[in-house]
């Protein structure tokens, strides 16, 4: 008995003592959305433990967890009601999860490829789910000055991604809309500052990797930046 107690204390004087104390940072990352995020105390860069992204309403639309700065284990993505889209591992670099897309959707896909109808096909996929996944993308966008005093609720945009067969972004536009007959197109770096930013599960044709479009309707906020 002496023996199993020691241990046990032994053990817990081990893994307390190589347990590393976090404190919770909290940053906005959209106007609608805020991060929670644990770091090392000692080390306030490094993210360690749960993460959380929440709406206003405190509803989650990311969880899951840091080690070391990585993300590991299964993730869990959401709209912003709560509806689960999806469950990603990134530990195995595999998706465990992929809620069904309806015509509520805003997200298009193309390929440039007149399909027939034996024609087997999949969409491509980004980690993080059909909203989580798809805000940097609206982050790196902002109306130019001279277009600032544009209509909102006569302007829209629609944001251009082309995902190669490798499942690399290739391609980066956004269109806006506004009006009739304005349109005008912005060409953005496919060099996004986080590399999981420029990889998806690629799109599939009767088995077989193909290069496809995503389209994206946004709207444009009034600090002139895009929101879906």
């Amino acid at each position: 008995m002496k023996i199993i107690t020691l241990f046990t204390i032994l053990f817990f004087y081990f893994t307390t003592g190589f347990t590393q104390e976090t404190v919770v940072r909290k940053h906005r990352l959209t106007d609608q959305i805020t991060e929670r995020i644990s770091v090392l105390k000692s080390d306030k860069s490094t993210r360690q433990g749960l993460y959380q992204a929440l709406t206003e309403k405190d509803i989650a639309v990311a969880s899951g967890n840091f080690d070391k700065d990585k993300k590991v284990g299964v993730w869990h993505f959401y709209d912003p009601q709560g509806h689960l889209l999806q469950n990603y591992d990134y530990t195995k670099k595999s998706l465990q999860f992929e809620a069904v897309e309806d015509t509520t959707s805003n997200l298009r896909y193309f390929v440039d490829k007149v399909l027939t109808d034996s024609d087997r096909t999949t969409k491509p996929i980004k980690a993080g789910g059909r909203y989580f996944g798809y805000l940097p993308y609206l982050k790196v966008f902002k109306l130019p000055n001279e277009l600032m005093g544009i209509s909102r609720n006569a302007s829209y945009a629609v944001i251009e991604l082309l995902v190669s067969p490798g499942g690399r972004l290739a391609d980066f536009k956004v269109h806006l809309f506004s009006g009739l007959n304005y349109h005008r197109v912005f060409n953005l770096r496919t060099d996004m500052p986080n590399e999981e930013d420029k990889i998806f599960i690629p799109a599939t044709l009767n088995g077989e990797p193909i290069g496809c479009r995503i389209m994206m309707r946004c709207y444009i906020d009034n600090d002139g930046g895009l929101e879906i």
